[in-house]
């Protein structure tokens, strides 16, 4: 496993060392003590998902306002462009987005730690989507940024209009949304965020 620095501190892609043959491959897709190492932060992994999207499906972007959660994603089958969004408002790159590819070809995941929005869109036919998150999902405390808002200006890879779902396409614009006022922080195995509405 490497990982590769993104410009926005604390996101990173990992590669995976790929063992293959003609009987097919192995690799590790998670190891704790490696992803500490490389990224400098000790999580706990509580919860593991896997979604199904078809072609043109988009996903996000979203967040959780309390109990934020840290995302390990990748992809299991077909290829999707995965989307984080810095949204802590004292962050030096704050609304700034990192995009890039994941496939079943190319193995790799992208670390998006707690205080980030996230989002995907899909590419292929299909799509099987993983992702280990550091807290549980909370509907209560879920937020929708609109994947399309022109102040992030997302440079989604389609020419058609996406499926986007009810929730999201009444998502917050960005000078609505909420925002983490600081950064996250852990207390226990929980992680908590403060944060605040602010105007742009």
């Amino acid at each position: 496993m490497r990982a590769i620095a993104t410009k926005i501190a604390d996101l990173f892609i990992f590669e995976q060392r790929v063992f293959g043959d003609d009987r097919g491959f192995f690799f590790e897709s998670f190891n704790e003590k490696k992803f500490a190492e490389l990224t400098g932060k000790d999580v706990k992994f509580v919860q593991d998902n896997h979604s199904r999207s078809m072609r043109g499906v988009l996903r996000g972007l979203h967040y959780q306002v309390q109990r934020p959660q840290g995302k390990l994603v990748r992809v299991v089958e077909g290829e999707v462009f995965d989307v984080a969004v810095d949204i802590r408002k004292n962050s030096a790159t704050f609304g700034q987005w990192v995009g890039v590819n994941l496939s079943a070809q190319n193995k790799r995941q992208l670390w998006v730690p707690a205080g980030f929005a996230h989002g995907f869109v899909t590419l292929s036919e299909s799509a099987e989507f993983l992702y280990k998150t550091t807290d549980y999902w909370m509907p209560e405390f879920e937020r929708s940024i609109l994947w399309n808002d022109p102040q992030l200006g997302i440079d989604w890879p389609i020419t058609d209009v996406p499926l986007v779902s009810e929730k999201d396409k009444v998502g917050k614009k960005f000078v609505d949304a909420e925002f983490f006022a600081s950064s996250v922080e852990s207390v226990g195995n929980f992680r908590f965020g403060k944060f605040a509405k602010y105007m742009i």
